[in-house]
């Protein structure tokens, strides 16, 4: 990082006119007339009995004016302190995490802290430690059960994404699942993006039962696009392992997806092992490149400007004394 100066003007040129009194008074005077920059009124001159005092609070006038001249200039050329604040790893990644919200997320089948828990807020814990781990990506948050609707669109401010994480729950979309409008609409929010890298996040704990968008025609998009998808198959039973088909998560079309769109499928029954998965997907691009730093300016010309009040104020109150 280039070493940066403490201390700056915001506009310099403003010190061009530091002399300007003085060309005012060589070249402005009227000749035959004293060349000070103050005249002290012949009524003034006359009540005072000694000649050195009259000269004395002429030059302590002057003085005060000159000074008053320059504190005034300073405050215009706007003195600042100039620092340096980190930014963030520019990473040019931008990543949608479209997330299962159906009825099934209801159920109290994973573990946390020794308690059983819904799968809802075992998800929404997690997710919203890997959003807030994502400083210097774009993140998104879409959501689905009956229909998919984007609950976060994508933003720098992951503590933003975070804190609506923490507001999504079951049903909020619907009891059923439709995964392929999950994938679809996290993909129509990427297509315009000019990153780099883009990136759905798709996890799901059930087979498709809604929705007119099929995972397999999402998943060919995502491979138009060039956009990578990672699934996350969650809950304890599976489709593909011929268990119980009602409450089960369909692992095989996820995998198919991750599979077509590049990405990666993951496999969690616990809490543990989606714990495990999300540091695993945190984990999968992490190469930021530097970003200059930010760089940040403190105004200093009220101190200036407050002691020209000051200077002002003390030549009014000699006027009236003298007067």
């Amino acid at each position: 990082m280039p070493s940066l100066a403490a201390f700056d003007f915001a506009w310099p040129f403003v010190f061009l006119a530091l002399p300007l009194p003085f060309v005012v008074m060589r070249f402005v005077t009227p000749a035959g007339e004293a060349g000070g920059a103050l005249r002290v009124p012949e009524t003034i001159a006359a009540g005072f009995s000694d000649g050195h005092a009259v000269l004395s609070a002429e030059k302590r006038r002057l003085a005060l004016s000159w000074l008053l001249w320059a504190l005034l200039v300073l405050a215009l050329a706007g003195p600042r302190t100039v620092t340096a604040a980190p930014a963030a790893p520019a990473t040019g990644r931008d990543i949608v995490l479209s997330l299962d919200v159906s009825g099934s997320m209801e159920r109290p089948d994973f573990e946390m802290n020794g308690e059983k828990r819904r799968r809802m807020d075992v998800l929404k814990t997690l997710a919203r430690a890997f959003v807030v781990g994502r400083a210097g990506d774009r993140v998104g948050l879409v959501v689905f059960g009956e229909r998919a609707f984007v609950a976060a669109p994508l933003s720098f401010d992951v503590e933003a994404v975070a804190k609506v994480v923490d507001s999504i729950d079951v049903g909020l979309a619907g009891r059923s699942t439709a995964i392929g409008e999950g994938l679809g609409l996290a993909l129509k929010k990427l297509s315009d993006s000019g990153a780099t890298s883009k990136v759905v996040v798709l996890l799901s704990d059930g087979a498709q039962n809604a929705g007119t968008v099929q995972p397999g025609s999402a998943a060919a998009l995502a491979k138009s696009l060039g956009v990578r998808v990672d699934t996350i198959s969650m809950g304890p039973i599976d489709l593909s392992e011929g268990e119980r088909g009602d409450e089960g998560v369909d692992s095989q079309t996820l995998a198919t997806i991750a599979a077509e769109a590049g990405g990666a499928a993951f496999r969690a029954r616990t809490t543990e092992e989606l714990k495990s998965v999300m540091d695993a997907i945190d984990a999968l691009e992490t190469s930021p490149s530097e970003a200059p730093p930010t760089i940040v300016h403190r105004s200093l010309w009220p101190f200036p400007g407050a002691l020209a009040l000051l200077v002002a104020g003390i030549m009014m109150l000699g006027r009236r004394r003298i007067g």
